[in-house]
């Protein structure tokens, strides 16, 4: 079986093709479950390397390699999606159609084709299957859910045993890996909230029912119940993102309705159904305080992602022995939401953090994933495509 140092080695003597596949799928960007030009290009560069096959309601890749001898299977998944962002890197290889690998996908993928091609070269070496996902609609469309409802998980024809995936950030130094065991990153969701009264002259407010009034002192309680209901050592975040209320036009006019949406963040089940019980009834209460009604709605939230201990100790060894002191242990999980939380949901298995910002750019102060000007660099492509195939080889080696 080949070590990981050996597969890194191997990965990074194809560095050249990676970096052009990556700077290819970069140029292409698709939003969502749609992603036809990226689902070709990636077709592209796994042809003949193992079974294929392909979505039904959305552009996803299931890709099975089988190993000479019998044995269990191991996932691998990379996501595919890019953001609405306008790219503004100056990048030579920058996207122009108003989208933009904002948050490192383009990697992923490349990594993914990466270990699809170590595995495949050293396949009589497996004792059991590999089955890469390339998954679209992470970034908020459920694609994870959606290629477990079409049945992705029993490709091989057995459950996987394991599953990992993996993150670039710009927030981390080259090269750098971290993960941690149990909860890492959390359910992401969001709340949307109309106060519902009726309409007036500004200069006498007590003939109408005004809705802002009530609308703010309600995001307001919202944030006294987070501290004084839900316990502190389990987080849970909720801010308002947007707030629409009248007209800028007029300020004499009380507008009919008041709407406010609010992302929403939770690190356990049981804060997540608790938020949903209690945020109505306090929003309800202040409603009809005002002699108002209220609608509150919960958008499909992802669950929190919460990785198997025994798969984190595979994940420790193999970085130590690829990065060495460059690997340390994650002290606390982030409050971002990520649908691979679904599929270890199913499958034991880990999430892994890997610094990608350019080695010229200090990480503390580089422009964050999801920014406009985020970039990250192509050295760290072998590595992550070692990262996964090594996982897999642990397993099935």
């Amino acid at each position: 079986m080949p070590t990981a140092k050996e597969l890194l080695a191997e990965a990074e003597h194809h560095a050249e093709i990676l970096t052009q596949i990556r700077h290819e799928l970069h140029q292409i960007p698709e939003f969502g479950l749609e992603l036809p030009k990226t689902q070709a290009r990636i077709l592209q560069s796994i042809d003949g390397l193992g079974e294929i096959s392909l979505g039904k309601n959305l552009n996803s890749i299931g890709l099975v390699i089988r190993g000479a001898k019998p044995g269990p299977t191991v996932l691998l998944r990379a996501d595919m999606d890019a953001l609405s962002v306008r790219e503004e890197t100056g990048l030579d290889f920058a996207s122009t159609n108003g989208f933009m690998h904002a948050c490192g996908h383009d990697l992923h993928m490349t990594a993914g084709i990466g270990a699809a091609h170590l595995l495949a070269t050293h396949k009589d070496k497996l004792s059991g299957n590999v089955l890469i996902w390339f998954q679209p609609g992470e970034e908020g469309h459920h694609g994870a859910d959606v290629m477990i409802e079409e049945g992705f998980l029993e490709l091989s024809g057995d459950r996987p045993i394991a599953a990992y995936g993996l993150h670039v950030f710009t927030s981390l130094p080259i090269g750098a890996v971290t993960t941690k065991p149990g909860p890492m990153m959390a359910s992401a969701g969001d709340m949307h909230v109309t106060f519902h009264g009726s309409g007036g002259h500004g200069s006498m407010p007590w003939l109408s029912k005004d809705p802002i009034t009530p609308m703010v002192e309600a995001m307001t309680a919202l944030q006294n119940m987070l501290n004084k209901r839900f316990d502190q050592f389990d987080p849970v975040i909720l801010n308002v993102g947007w707030i629409r209320a009248g007209d800028v036009a007029t300020t004499n006019v009380i507008a009919d309705s008041a709407s406010f949406g609010a992302t929403v963040r939770t690190f356990s089940e049981k804060n997540t159904k608790l938020l949903h019980e209690l945020a109505p009834k306090l929003i309800h209460s202040i409603a009809e305080g005002f002699g108002l009604s209220a609608e509150v709605s919960f958008g499909r939230a992802t669950k929190v992602l919460v990785n198997d201990a025994q798969a984190v100790e595979r994940v420790r060894k193999i970085a130590t022995e690829l990065v060495g002191p460059g690997y340390q242990d994650m002290p606390n999980p982030i409050a971002g939401g990520e649908d691979f939380a679904s599929i270890v949901a199913e499958v034991p298995g880990a999430f892994v953090f890997v610094g990608a910002c350019p080695p010229d750019i200090d990480h503390t102060k580089a422009p964050t994933n999801h920014s406009a000007k985020a970039m990250f660099d192509d050295s760290v492509l072998p590595l992550c495509s070692a990262i996964l195939a090594s996982l897999a080889f642990d397993h099935l080696g």
